[in-house]
């Protein structure tokens, strides 16, 4: 039986529930095949509904009833809604470039409209050759975007479906070109597969509203998702089954008994998607990652070593032409990288890292006679972020690499191109900021790189671990089986320098009165919580008079929300940096405003475009269609969809700080961000700034933190089996 519809187009949003999707709007009615609501016809109603997209100035047609409501008075209730096939210049551009149609960016959308007019899809569909009338155009293409367009109207059942459920068009674009011919099993028992395309919690959402919240299949699905949650949350590679009964029953409102826990465990065990042993319970991902490290690195340090004779006379030839004085420490990092398999260096800002890594690649270089091309083959240079592979590069003149990219990472099923079946053949391989990285990147360098090979692992100790799970650097050392050196001795920049010994007393908890002293290159300015801002713009203000700007200055602050908080912030800060003006486009993104020359982060890593968390760049166009972004010389572009990849960057968190450094640092740490406030935080937030730090807030919260020793014990049994592998090997 048909049901009654209207036609027409979403005008204005007047309510907007992000969480469970739920709008409000005015809906200007263009047709009806309900003789009831002929009236309506060209009139603009309220309508209310689940949109998990909400689409302006596009026809949609909307299922449902037409009724009153007490409060506010004649709205159209939508029980479903359907984007139908578009018939317009502009919309069909719109669809051949959205994530339906393969092959077809923007511009080839609209050269193809631009040539066929309206009947572009109907050129398309009856002849695919068609398209080879288009300038620029070739078979392959042509034949991914008439196969993408012919799969999207044998597949518009599916798409109704799914949008029933409560998906939005764009999710069950998604779903559908994932899952192709599995996609019937994967709306039954395998429903929350579609967690792989679709956030967890909204998939959740959906099935417990569509089918059951008691189900096995919800049951064991939300156990993996709390287990996952856990590692995330505590940086734990292994949870206790009483943290899992009260996270799963805070999160989905599940209660388990220890009874029907235990039956679900062996369950998921039978599954092979958990282990459990002593208790510890493991997603098994993790424990295999942990596992597979271990060996891995015993592999890595079997091999025979092949060492420098005469170092220490290379060592005093390279410092005569760099005209540099290695101490102590930085000798025998150098001495013990070149003459041993596995090789660990951590220290802190100042203590000369970056002088080391730079004589190692020399002196092999030297060494082993390597020409420009050998280098590349030879020598790699990695970081688990963008911005510090930058840093490596510069230091050195080498190539240098996110791991990511160095493995040829695929986003769509986070897999690598470079894996135990198929690796690299670099013969060094300096690894930088090591503390960054978690057990699953860790784990797929090990397996993508030769074990025939020098591994030297830099990084502070001391700083904030991974965001994903792990404690890979501490553990490493913990396991007492690698070479490490440590280095303590500080390069002071003037006589009246202090950010490196600050840091130095940040990490032993031992703040001197100096921090209250201004110095050559820090500061500390003493406010109260209410006047941040205003102290902020201030040096801002004053900073742009001296010619350090935005590109030259960061602000670092420990979290998003909050009247103190970077959201905050980054609209004054935009407002001083970046005033609107009637020179510069803007676009408006949820409740946020980006105009061109606007300086931003980008949040996830995207081997396509070829920018990675952590990088930042500024907007220089944004059009109706696209946002062209910057990122050091690399023009990348957005649509409005992707919009949620980036941030403003004028303030950014001292997690996404990490990896990075800054000429002009400014942090403001007041009591507002008590959450926040620990050791290992604020000694890395110190730790950025290169030329000058300036702090701003009260000293007791500063003094506070200092003292505040929390990071959390994560559990980890990597050391464990570090210790097992070698123990077992010595004992046979």
């Amino acid at each position: 039986m048909n049901m009654n519809y209207i036609k027409g187009k979403l005008k204005k949003i007047i309510y907007q529930n992000n969480d469970n999707g739920y709008v409000v709007a005015l809906f200007r009615v263009k047709e009806t095949n309900d003789l009831k609501l002929s009236e309506l016809v060209n009139k603009t109603i309220t309508v209310t509904g689940i949109f998990n997209e909400v689409y302006l100035d596009v026809y949609l047609i909307l299922y449902g009833t037409y009724e009153k409501n007490n409060r506010f008075g004649m709205q159209y209730s939508i029980l479903r809604y359907e984007r139908p096939m578009p018939t317009t210049k502009d919309s069909i551009i719109e669809f051949l470039s959205s994530s339906f149609i393969s092959g077809c960016g923007i511009r080839t959308a609209k050269k193809i409209v631009d040539f066929f007019g309206e009947d572009a899809l109907e050129k398309i569909k009856e002849d695919k050759n068609n398209l080879l009338q288009i300038d620029g155009m070739n078979e392959s293409k042509a034949n991914k975007i008439y196969v993408s367009l012919i799969n999207y109207n044998k597949s518009s059942d599916t798409i109704i479906k799914l949008q029933n459920f409560g998906f939005s068009t764009e999710e069950c674009s998604r779903i559908y070109n994932h899952f192709k011919d599995n996609i019937e099993g994967i709306l039954g028992d395998n429903f929350y597969d579609i967690a792989e395309i679709v956030e967890f919690h909204k998939v959740d959402n959906i099935y417990v509203r569509n089918f059951s919240d008691k189900t096995m299949v919800r049951i064991k699905a939300c156990l993996l998702q709390t287990l996952l949650i856990l590692s995330f949350q505590n940086g734990d590679t292994y949870s206790y089954k009483e943290e899992i009964s009260e996270l799963i029953n805070k999160e989905f409102n599940i209660v388990l008994g220890e009874d029907i826990l235990d039956e679900v465990l062996n369950i998921l065990i039978e599954e092979d998607k958990i282990i459990i042993i002593d208790r510890r319970i493991y997603l098994k991902k993790y424990y295999d990652a942990e596992e597979d490290i271990a060996k891995n690195l015993r592999n890595i340090d079997s091999y025979k070593i092949d060492t420098f004779e005469n170092l220490d006379v290379l060592l005093k030839d390279l410092e005569k032409d760099l005209k540099i004085d290695y101490n102590l420490d930085q000798e025998k990092a150098i001495t013990t990288a070149l003459n041993n398999n596995i090789t660990i260096i951590s220290g802190g800002p100042g203590t000369g890292k970056t002088t080391i890594i730079n004589a190692i690649t020399k002196l092999y270089i030297k060494e082993k006679r390597l020409g420009p091309a050998d280098i590349m083959n030879t020598i790699a240079l990695l970081a688990p972020t963008g911005r510090a592979s930058k840093k490596m590069a510069l230091s050195t003149s080498l190539p240098a690499y996110t791991i990511h990219r160095y493995l040829k990472w695929y986003k769509e099923g986070n897999t690598f191109f470079f894996n135990e079946f198929n690796k690299t053949n670099h013969k060094l391989i300096i690894v930088d900021e090591v503390s960054m990285i978690d057990i699953e990147l860790f784990d797929a360098l090990l397996k993508g790189i030769s074990p025939n090979i020098k591994l030297i692992l830099v990084g502070d100790i001391n700083q904030l671990p991974s965001v994903g799970p792990g404690l890979i650097l501490e553990d490493l050392i913990n396991s007492d089986y690698f070479n490490y050196v440590p280095l303590n001795q500080i390069y002071r920049q003037s006589d009246n320098s202090y950010i490196p010994y600050l840091a130095k007393e940040i990490k032993n908890r031992d703040l001197s009165e100096e921090f209250l002293s201004k110095k050559d290159d820090y500061n500390f300015i003493q406010t109260k919580k209410e006047n941040i801002k205003e102290v902020l713009e201030q040096i801002i203000k004053y900073s742009l008079s001296k010619g350090i700007n935005e590109e030259k200055m960061q602000i670092l602050a420990p979290m998003y929300k909050g009247e103190n908080g970077i959201d905050n912030l980054n609209v004054i800060l935009q407002s001083i940096y970046n005033p609107s003006s009637v020179s510069k486009n803007e676009l408006v993104y949820g409740d946020v405003i980006y105009r061109e020359n606007d300086k931003v982060l980008q949040l996830v890593n995207d081997l396509e475009k070829n920018v990675f968390n952590g990088d930042i760049g500024f907007i220089k166009k944004i059009n109706d269609k696209e946002i062209i972004i910057d990122f050091e010389d690399s023009k990348v572009f957005y649509s409005k969809k992707d919009l949620k990849q980036i941030k403003h960057a004028y303030a950014i968190t001292i997690h996404k700080s990490q990896g990075s450094e800054f000429e002009h640092v400014i942090m403001p740490i007041v009591n507002n961000y008590y959450k926040m406030l620990y050791n290992k935080l604020i000694y890395t937030g110190v730790s950025r700034a290169k030329k000058t730090l300036t702090i701003i807030g009260d000293a007791g919260s500063f003094v506070r933190a200092v003292n505040n020793n929390y990071s959390q014990n994560r559990k980890t049994t990597l050391k464990d089996k570090i210790l097992e592998v070698y123990n077992k090997e010595n004992i046979s």
